[in-house]
């Protein structure tokens, strides 16, 4: 048998989406989407979706449990749960709700290379970020505002979460284009530069270490 797959997001929803029952991919996909967690869960290619599912299946997570085969439509694999894919799904769960861990996300990874912009470009930039963010907070706002009178608070979680995230990010963002705009907050790539040419960090990646 196959070493266990890391977790992931879209692994772990799989698995979370089997408890309720045996499903082909597309069915995985479909649901995902019909209940709103491809907001959380990155399902936008069907192959990311098959290569997960194969990774699940030859680590004994999943099990295939018939091929269907119908005139209309292509063979579809179903499948099923096993035990040991109920059992990797809750320790994945703990571990993914009780500890905090560095995802990477693209914005901080933007940030800490907003100095390669000038100032006047950057104030742009995060002026439409913001225009964004406020979009998504409507977004947010209106979901919460349809399905809360209907669904268990339980199954809207990542929703709640995104809508006390995105405020505070937006507040951030505005609070360091307040400060470009007044000019309290303004750099220049010379001196960028200058600052890592004499950095002994950079010199050594560049030359290898002083013998």
């Amino acid at each position: 048998m196959a070493r266990p797959p890391r977790p992931s997001p879209l692994g772990l929803a799989v698995l979370g989406l089997l408890e309720v029952g045996p499903l082909h991919p597309y069915g995985i996909q479909r649901l995902i989407k019909l209940w709103g967690k491809d907001q959380v869960v990155n399902v936008g290619q069907r192959a990311n979706l098959y290569r997960v599912i194969n990774r699940l299946h030859e680590a004994g997570l999943i099990a295939v449990r018939q091929t269907q085969r119908d005139q209309q439509f292509p063979e579809r694999t179903v499948y099923e749960l096993t035990d040991a894919g109920r059992q990797a799904s809750r320790a994945w769960l703990t571990a993914m709700l009780s500890s905090y861990h560095n995802e990477f996300p693209e914005f901080p990874a933007a940030l800490s290379f907003v100095m390669l912009m000038g100032p006047e470009e950057s104030l742009r930039l995060l002026e439409r970020r913001a225009d964004s963010l406020r979009q998504e907070m409507a977004k947010l706002d209106r979901e919460l505002a349809v399905y809360s009178p209907a669904l268990p608070r339980v199954t809207l979680l990542e929703t709640e979460y995104a809508g006390a995230v995105v405020p505070a990010e937006l507040d951030w963002v505005n609070g360091v284009t307040d400060d470009l705009r007044a000019g309290s907050l303004t750099w220049a790539y010379e001196d960028f530069e200058a600052i890592i040419v004499a950095d002994e960090a950079w010199r050594a990646a560049v030359h290898g270490p002083a013998v």
